[in-house]
């Protein structure tokens, strides 16, 4: 009888301490969210819209915010005859509804492209284009795709002659950058050519260096007008804005509002453990760089080599910044020329994109690997071995409720554009 008694108290003791632990969890779990402490706010002040600061220059741009470089631009982005087989634009895999980019896990145009479709929104901000940064400049990225084969297919002696006998294009084209020449010698402009290995570099190089560069200078500005336009595409302000906003001013309803309880820990996570600010900071969530987090390669690929071959590529670009074809006479390009080439952290390292838009820019990574952000989310919670160059990232080892938070956050950064509708469409007559 004693020891039933011994025991009773023993087992009393056990539910007690069982249903005590049980109403601290509830009560951690339910518990509403702690005020956010002065250096959160500094923190999240650092990643407002509001903060964002005026658009850089482009000096190597001389038409980079001219009103009517950008509209001949904007015509020239949707322009399908910009394409060898006539049914390719920019906006092909630059699709406006989809914060211009295009939902598939690498683009497809003409061919399929290598990597994953780079939103283009506010990427006027970065210094380096596309995930390997081998471009220092949005109207040298535009150029690109046009001669890619699995992309435009195009080359640039049909563009200059598309340019030079459309009566709309060649006038706004002489407006802005002077009398085009006549290229109807077909002995001296070939149809196609370009410095593309096959015929197409045959007829290149059958050409005068005087009518090559004639023809590049064309091409480049072509991109520059492309860039203009380019250049009016910005983000604008979200519900994680105006949580932000009512955060700055202490405005408790709002907030409750505007973010419930498991997005406020998702963004607690986000600016504190889960270090995501690491390198998705500032108000374009991104800090432009170059990183190795251990994604692996895209089903069948090779291992991207990422930043080490796109500075190489980049270095040896005639449209860079440092080149003939850049407006800018001092040629100071201060990122190009100190740029690090061949560093063993290069190696795998991917720049770092925008997390504004997230909803409308899946899938995921530069190989479109991660369909949804709960994948993202795994992969940087268990931040596995990189297949080349070293994973900068660590495991963070969030609980289940803790990743679900953070991506409950994540659902917060999709906002409208800062653009005027008429340029999110293609231009009348297109």
């Amino acid at each position: 009888m004693a020891t039933f008694r011994l025991n009773s108290r023993v087992v009393g003791s056990v539910v007690t301490a069982t249903l005590l632990g049980l109403a601290v969890w509830w009560y951690a779990w339910s518990a509403p969210p702690r005020p956010w402490s002065d250096d959160e706010i500094a923190a999240l002040e650092s990643l407002w819209i509001e903060n964002l600061p005026p658009l850089p220059p482009d000096r190597s741009n001389a038409v980079a915010d001219n009103p009517s470089a950008a509209r001949l631009g904007h015509r020239l982005f949707f322009d399908t005859r910009l394409s060898a087989n006539g049914q390719v634009s920019c906006a092909t895999c630059h699709e406006p509804e989809q914060a211009f980019t295009d939902g598939r896990a690498k683009g497809q145009a003409i061919g399929q492209s290598g990597r994953n479709t780079r939103g283009i929104v506010g990427a006027a901000y970065s210094p380096w284009l596309y995930w390997d940064g081998r471009k220092d400049s949005l109207w040298s990225q535009a150029l690109s795709p046009l001669e890619d084969p699995n992309e435009h297919g195009g080359n640039r002696m049909q563009y200059v002659r598309l340019i030079a006998s459309d009566a709309d294009y060649r006038k706004d084209y002489e407006a802005l950058f002077g009398r085009l020449p006549d290229f109807s010698a077909s002995d001296r402009f070939p149809d196609a050519a370009a410095p593309i290995e096959g015929k197409l570099d045959t007829a290149w190089q059958a050409m005068t260096s005087r009518d090559r560069d004639m023809v590049d200078r064309i091409f480049a500005n072509l991109g520059k007008a492309i860039a203009a336009y380019e250049r009016l595409l910005m983000p604008g302000p979200g519900r994680f804005d105006a949580y932000v906003r009512a955060v700055a001013e202490n405005d408790s309803q709002a907030q409750r509002a505007l973010f419930d309880d498991s997005e406020v820990r998702g963004l607690r996570l986000f600016i504190g453990e889960a270090s995501c600010t690491q390198c998705h900071n500032g108000p374009l969530l991104t800090n432009n760089e170059f990183h190795n987090t251990g994604v692996i390669s895209f089903p069948g690929a090779v291992p991207d080599q990422g930043r080490i071959d796109g500075i190489r590529t980049l270095n040896a670009d005639p449209f860079n910044c440092l080149g003939e074809y850049s407006d800018d006479s001092m040629k100071q390009c201060p990122e190009l020329r100190f740029a690090r080439v061949d560093v063993l952290e290069l190696l795998g390292a991917t720049r770092t994109p925008s997390l504004r838009h997230l909803d409308r820019t899946a899938p995921y990574m530069h190989g479109g690997q991660m369909a949804n952000l709960a994948e993202v989310i795994e992969h940087y919670d268990r931040a596995p071995l990189a297949m080349v160059g070293h994973n900068e990232a660590k495991p963070l080892n969030l609980s289940g409720r803790e990743r679900r938070d953070l991506e409950a956050f994540l659902g917060t950064l999709d906002a409208p554009l800062a653009t005027a509708p008429e340029w999110l469409a293609p231009p009348e007559g297109l």
